[in-house]
Formats: structure tokens, C-alpha cells, sequence
């Protein structure tokens, strides 16, 4: 957390609503050798738990941020990214876990390129089970136009997601997820790039439940994922220039517009994505 020293490089914004007791896991989690500008938003919570713990971490330091009415993660990353000033934004979900003294070397790996827009890398789930999932060396327009094998839990550069909206819920008020997908896409379409840290360094450590936004995103996944496509219009009039340049084998080039995308030939794809997911066979692991 920020302890008084003049301009941190990083703010992390941490969302929640009814995150409970991992809302204070997420918070001690961030370790780092340099001051950190720290800011919880709480998207509305109703339970008294999480009440109690938001009131008990202010009176510990941390700046909390209420947010009404409840308007998603989406919402409260972005009113998060408002709130704070530093040039680097880390987006950790309260279930969530930093990695101690990560989000300094991916500072460090953004002054050193200033032409970055991103720098992240693989990430480890844990909870249901635990793998560490591969994240691609690159950001590619043309897998990234199909599926999101890009983590939330990276350190963007202020400045470029800023002109974006940052967070957006691509099918708007009322039709959350896939913020993240969206913001990718975005980067992606305006031509950023992204730092990897290398294969099998976790950047972060994301908390794997069984329910949730994403569960409910998945039986969504036509209409939002159609939303996408007609947010991003240039970065879908460039997927053949962009299949062209992707370093895909040919094999994965021809197969993700079928797999991924709309996903309307993958029936039950949304009982067999989470079993696959766990094998590494749908997404990448380590």
C-alpha cells in the first residue's frame, strides 16, 4: 500500500462485492518493495460480513471506494482506474492473490519499453484444482478476435486504456462479462503490444470457483461475443492481414474461426470447455 511516499508507479484496484474474508487475502497479498497506490471498490456489497471487513480494512489504511448501485466488475474496475493516478493500473478481483513483489518487475519491464501498452504473462489457478495456465508470448489480433487466452491480471499502461473506457461490459448495462475480452480486443485493434514475462512465472494467482460472472458470460457467449465483433469493426475487417501475421501453425489458423468465435457449432460447449480447461486441451497450460 501507499505509505505516504509521492507517486507510485503501480495502482492496484480491487473490486468486490460480497467478497467476505478472501477480500483481506487479496488485500495482504500485495507486497511489494516500493509504495503502491491501493483502492477497493465496493460494488454495493449486501452482506455484513463483507461490510465489516471493507470498514476494517479502511481502518487499517486502505482507501475503499462505495459504489451505487451495483453496476459489476466491469464498473468498479473502471471507477477504480478513476480513482487513482499512477501510470501503472493492476486489476486484482478481491478472490484473487498477487504475486509478492511481481507488479515492481513488471513496472520495471514497462519503464524499460515505453512503447508497451501491457506487460503480463502466465498466470496459476488454484481452488477447484490448480494449473498454471500458459498465456501467448504476444498480443495477436487474430487469436485474440476468436477466444481470450489473455489473463485479467496484468499491469497496463495507464495511458493506453484509458482512451479505451478501460473496463466495458461489452453488451452493456444489464448484459455483464467478458469486460476483459473486450479490452483485449481493444488493444489489439489499435495495434498495442504486450510484454510476457516468460513461461512459468505467474504474474499473478487467480482463485478458481465454481459459479460466478464468467459461468454465466459462457451461457451468454453468442450474443456478447456478437457485441464484440461489432465494437471492434477494424480489428474484424483485418482478420485475414492479421491470420497472415499470427505465429498459429496453419492447422490452429483454420481451426479457430470454427472452434472459437460465436462457438455455434460446439454444442454443450459449456459442460465440456471447463472439463477440457482443467486438461489444458481448449486453453494453454504450463
Amino acid at each position: 500500500m501507499n505509505d505516504g511516499s509521492p507517486h507510485p508507479r503501480v495502482a492496484v484496484v480491487i473490486p468486490c462485492y460480497n467478497a467476505g474474508p478472501m477480500l483481506l487475502e487479496a488485500i495482504a497479498s500485495v507486497q511489494e518493495p516500493e509504495p503502491v497506490e491501493l483502492v477497493v471498490v465496493d460494488d454495493s456489497s449486501s452482506s455484513q460480513a463483507t461490510l465489516d471487513l471493507l470498514e476494517r480494512a479502511e481502518a487499517d489504511g486502505v482507501r475503499v471506494i462505495r459504489q451505487t448501485p451495483n453496476g459489476g466488475c466491469a464498473v468498479a474496475r473502471t471507477t477504480g482506474v478513476e480513482a487513482t493516478s499512477a501510470p501503472y493500473v493492476f486489476p486484482l478481483d478481491a478472490d484473487d492473490l498477487a504475486v509478492p513483489g511481481m507488479l515492481s518487475k513488471l513496472a520495471d519491464r514497462l519503464d524499460a519499453d515505453p512503447g508497451a501498452a501491457v506487460a503480463g504473462g502466465d498466470y496459476e489457478e488454484f481452488g477447484a484444482y490448480h494449473v498454471v495456465r500458459a498465456v501467448p508470448d504476444r498480443l495477436d489480433p487474430f487469436r485474440v478476435a476468436y477466444t481470450n487466452e489473455y489473463a485479467v491480471g496484468a499491469l497496463y499502461r495507464r495511458s493506453a486504456i484509458e482512451p479505451l473506457g478501460a473496463w466495458r461490459d461489452p453488451g452493456g448495462p444489464g448484459h455483464r462479462g467478458y469486460e476483459d475480452w473486450n479490452l483485449w480486443m481493444g488493444l489489439a485493434e489499435r495495434g498495442e503490444r504486450m510484454i510476457h514475462m516468460g513461461p512459468s512465472v505467474p504474474v499473478y494467482r487467480r482463485r478458481v470457483l465454481e459459479t460466478g460472472v464468467n459461468h454465466d458470460s459462457r451461457r451468454r457467449h453468442a450474443q456478447l461475443y456478437r457485441r464484440m465483433r461489432d465494437s471492434h469493426p477494424d480489428l474484424f475487417a483485418r482478420v485475414g492481414e492479421h491470420r497472415s501475421a499470427s505465429d498459429l501453425s496453419t492447422v490452429r489458423k483454420l481451426l479457430y474461426p470454427v472452434i472459437y468465435g460465436d462457438r455455434r457449432f460446439l454444442r454443450g460447449e459449456r459442460v465440456i470447455k471447463p472439463v477440457l480447461d482443467r486438461v489444458g486441451v481448449w486453453t494453454l497450460r504450463r
